[in-house]
């Protein structure tokens, strides 16, 4: 007879040590604020006219564009709707912004190549956090973990 401790989810991992809800519930509230909190920023003429600078193209629509992506995905991972979807908002937002924002290989001053080098590596790390979210979805103390019981 298989014990609790045992069981082996559909990932691999043991049941026991799968995190309890209010870690999951915490970690998608810091991964999510950070775009919920960045998203309003991409509809400043500041940043839009940064992105135009750095070579983004139409970047009067496409920066707002991404702001809502950021802020749209952001919020479907906190409250756990649809949140494979809102990951895969997030991941079509940072892949481009990732590589046109942060050109660290570009750059002569090696101060802000670093700085730039630095951003990259963030934004390449939230995209793998972002893909995960893709693949395993919300998790328990979510909306969508209540539309499937």
């Amino acid at each position: 007879m298989a014990t609790a401790s045992s069981t082996v989810a559909s990932y691999g991992v043991q049941a026991r040590s799968v995190p309890r809800g209010g870690v999951v519930l915490l970690g998608r509230l810091l991964f999510g604020l950070l775009f919920i909190m960045s998203g309003p920023n991409h509809f400043a003429k500041q940043t839009i006219g940064y992105a135009a600078a750095q070579g983004v193209p139409l970047a009067s629509l496409a920066v707002p564009l991404s702001g809502l992506m950021a802020l749209v995905g952001g919020l479907s991972i906190i409250l756990g709707y649809r949140a494979k979807f809102g990951a895969w908002l997030i991941v079509l937002f940072l892949v481009p912004v990732t590589f046109m924002m942060h050109k660290f290989w570009g750059i002569a001053d090696p101060a802000l190549a670093q700085l730039q080098m630095i951003m990259f590596m963030k934004n390449i790390a939230i995209l793998g956090g972002a893909l995960l979210i893709t693949q395993l979805g919300a998790g328990p103390l979510s909306l969508d973990s209540r539309h499937s019981r």
